[in-house]
């Protein structure tokens, strides 16, 4: 066929002063850039719940605190909640204990029982990114409830007085403030430290006198059970960006040869009929070598579970290696170095290299002998984004 052209050309050009010019318009195809990276967090309302108890103290700080000795008692307290994104979560919880006050000539005694309803800020989560595995989280927390103290007793001259003598009750609703801090055990238990700043009205003691605020303060330390273990699902919108950036590039430079293609063909098309040219001898048939290897598989946050979407470049990969059957392929997995310590990440890429290797063997009847399983961990990181490194690569050997 080249020869053909050439002839053609040669004799076009003897008859003709100038050749036809083709002029030939190539359709590119871009990416559209999105401007937010950073992957979105969430779960489903059956995720993320956990239950707490603990103990500790309560102190008062009434009318007479700054001229009488503090006095302490002890306050007992269970609750539950949900984290419904890795920075965000409220929690429901009961307190139950004693409280007393240090009047000066005596004590007023009585019992407090409370439920609020808080809602709760992963401080470190959200400035220093999230990590599901941190030692060390600090949480600050803002709640409203409803506070019912009983039984007193001691000082009742004190005490707040009705036609029927003294009130021996009073119903509170209070706001707090506090911070806690979290101590990971493991995925599921964490053990915390909590102090709880309480502002109610002046009768919480069911003493009106004085400033019109009373306050008081809980420290409370317990065990949190995460129910299920802590876990958020991720998008990424921008996970699959780098891969459409190369299969695009590929279809522009096909789109390029085939656009130099028809201008040659329309040429020589055009200069028809042209001297009869001898064909060449037509050489022996050349196995075509195997095509360059662009596939990978991408993970969600610490799982080696090969998702639905995912399937189909598991599956190209099968369909290449039943096409080129000489061609050997290296099955690296990795894991992003932001998430999980370094020993642990190192067991699962080898966990992803195994699950695509076992799909590869087990549902397509790949042969072992032509798969090699490699992991990098996290000590290697083929992509700068930190979220694009919970991959298996695939390269030819």
């Amino acid at each position: 066929m080249a020869s053909a052209i050439a002839a053609c050309s040669l004799s076009a050009a003897a008859q003709t002063p100038e050749s036809p010019v083709i002029i030939s318009e190539s359709e590119s195809v871009s990416v559209i850039e999105v401007p937010e990276c950073e992957p979105h967090y969430y779960n489903s309302w059956r995720d993320g719940w956990f239950v707490q108890a603990g103990a500790g103290v309560n102190i008062t700080a009434f009318e007479g605190f700054r001229y009488n000795p503090v006095k302490v008692a002890a306050v007992y307290n269970a609750g539950f909640g949900r984290w419904f994104s890795p920075y965000l979560g409220f929690r429901f919880s009961a307190y139950y204990g004693n409280m007393i006050e240090d009047t000066g000539a005596s004590n007023i005694h009585f019992r407090s029982a409370s439920i609020n309803a808080d809602l709760m800020w992963d401080m470190f989560n959200s400035i220093g990114g999230v990590n599901l595995s941190r030692p060390v989280s600090v949480v600050p927390f803002v709640g409203v409830g409803g506070t019912y103290n009983y039984h007193f007793s001691g000082n009742t001259r004190m005490i707040n007085v009705d036609e029927n003598g003294p009130r021996h009750n009073t119903w509170m609703i209070p706001v707090s403030a506090g911070l806690q801090v979290r101590f990971r055990l493991c995925r599921y238990v964490d053990l915390f430290l909590e102090g709880r700043a309480i502002f109610a009205g002046d009768n919480f003691n069911n003493v009106a006198e004085g400033a019109p605020i009373d306050m008081a303060f809980q420290g409370t330390g317990g065990i949190t059970v995460n129910i299920g273990g802590k876990a958020f699902k991720t998008y990424d919108p921008c996970a699959s960006s780098a891969y459409m950036t190369a299969l695009n590039n590929q279809v522009n430079n096909l789109r390029d040869e085939l656009a130099v293609t028809s201008a040659a063909l329309a040429a020589a098309e055009s200069q028809l009929p042209c001297p009869e040219v001898q064909p060449a001898p037509v050489a022996a048939p050349v196995e075509a070598a195997p095509a360059p290897m662009l596939t990978t598989v991408r993970f969600t946050i610490n799982s080696s579970r090969i998702t639905p979407m995912e399937m189909v470049n598991v599956y190209n990969v099968a369909e290449y290696m039943k096409q080129y059957p000489k061609a050997k392929i290296t099955i690296t997995g990795y894991a992003d170095k932001d998430t999980g310590s370094t020993t642990y990440n190192q067991q699962l890429s080898e966990r992803r290299a195994q699950a695509v290797y076992d799909v590869l063997v087990n549902n397509y009847g790949i042969s072992a002998d032509r798969l090699t399983k490699a992991a990098e961990g996290s000590t290697q990181q083929p992509y700068q984004t930190n979220n694009w490194n919970r991959i298996v690569i695939f390269s030819q050997q």
